[in-house]
């Protein structure tokens, strides 16, 4: 455990001010005596699925909830999220004539970064809600403040649902999320004792967020010393040396499948931001795959204060992320969607549209807005007939 306690203490963004250290360390002990939750075998199918990506012979669909809750892992819940990225993967499948790899943001996914540390309601300041594997949503003094026993719930709820996808959906749906939380990370990353390589058994693939992307940070120190596929998500701001550097560092070896880079620009700047950085990178490393996350970049408050997002905002992104592609004659490898099987309100617009007024009728998301399962399907009709045209 000396490594795993070494990378903790060097500079992290975004960690939890967890207030025992001691009782952090026994967590992360604890963690490191645990069954490893997905196997290097694993990771290697998914990292050859993504070389295919990456070499235009497939496409990806990546999605689930912006936050998983301890009390939403239950089947009911996460098998709603299988079936609508199966379904989306077979509307795609079809209109591209492509494999499409499925890979879902859950059994994982349940810390979350934060713009601001603390939340003030009526005088009171409270530690921000950083997702169920660190504090509460409640907020109270107690609820908020990180508890790193949450860490192992963390683990147990991660563990029963793999067991749940094993069984339904087989082996060819594979799971991923940010590795925000350097101790569950550590705490979890296993040696291979055939290959002696390093990897991270929390899940099959991992991505650094736009805020933890920096090069001198402890996320791309611990991502830079596992084998696992690595996502990295690039925000408006990255310039091609910064994109370059990060690959150098992630993966000098220009392994195809490695690197997943996902940008995350707006409609508003996608088709001026992207297109420099994808003749950078094609020129000095062209094994990555490139995924469009639409979502983050498109978020918006209400007048009723919900945070939300256009439906066709999402849709542009899309669009302008193909024909950038299209353009420099590069391929458009997937999408990264924040998404639900059920029938949420937290998305406006669609064919069955949620509008303004009705999205506080069901809006159940832990952290940001998700498309409802219509508007998912919807997407991917849309960006069949644009792959087809």
């Amino acid at each position: 455990m000396m490594r795993s306690h070494a990378v903790l203490d060097s500079p992290a963004a975004q960690q939890p001010e967890w207030p025992d250290p001691c009782a952090l360390r026994d967590v992360v002990d604890e963690l490191a005596g645990q069954p490893p939750l997905v196997s290097p075998r694993e990771c290697d199918r998914l990292l050859a699925k993504l070389a295919s990506v990456a070499a235009g012979e497939a496409f990806l669909i990546q999605g689930g909830d912006c936050a998983e809750t301890f009390a939403e892992a239950v089947p009911a819940t996460y098998g709603g999220k299988v079936r609508v990225l199966r379904q989306m993967a077979g509307v795609l499948g079809a209109s591209m004539r492509l494999p499409v790899v499925t890979v879902g943001r859950i059994a994982g996914q349940y810390g979350k970064p934060r713009s601001s540390a603390t939340e003030t309601r009526g005088g009171t300041v409270l530690p921000s809600y950083r997702g169920d594997a660190v504090n509460g949503m409640d907020f109270s003094a107690q609820e908020r403040t990180p508890d790193p026993r949450r860490l192992l719930q963390a683990y147990r709820a991660a563990s029963d649902t793999l067991m749940w996808l094993r069984d339904f959906a087989g082996e060819e749906f594979f799971t991923s999320h940010e590795a925000l939380l350097l101790p569950y990370e550590m705490g979890l990353s296993r040696t291979d004792f055939l290959t002696g390589r390093r990897f991270g058994s929390s899940g099959h693939m991992l991505w650094i967020g736009e805020r933890t992307r920096s090069l001198d940070g402890a996320h791309v120190e611990f991502a830079a010393g596992v084998c696992n596929p690595i996502g990295v998500k690039l925000g408006p701001t990255a310039s091609p040396a910064d994109v370059l550097a990060l690959i150098e560092r992630l993966d000098p070896d220009r392994q195809p499948g490695r690197i997943t880079l996902i940008t995350r620009m707006s409609a508003g700047k996608i088709r001026d931001v992207l297109p420099p950085l994808v003749e950078e990178v094609t020129a000095n490393a062209p094994a990555v795959t490139w995924v469009c996350d639409p979502m983050h970049g498109n978020t918006f408050s209400s007048p009723s204060g919900y945070k939300t997002r256009r439906f066709d905002d999402v849709l542009d992104e899309v669009v302008g992320f193909f024909e950038v592609h299209r353009a420099l004659g590069t391929h458009p490898g997937g999408l990264h969607l924040e998404l639900s099987g059920e029938a949420v309100t937290e998305c406006v617009g669609g064919s069955l549209p949620v509008t303004m007024e009705s999205l506080g009728q069901r809006y159940e998301t832990a952290c940001d807005p998700r498309l409802n399962r219509d508007q998912a399907l919807e997407l991917a009709v849309a960006v069949g007939k644009l792959t087809r045209s």
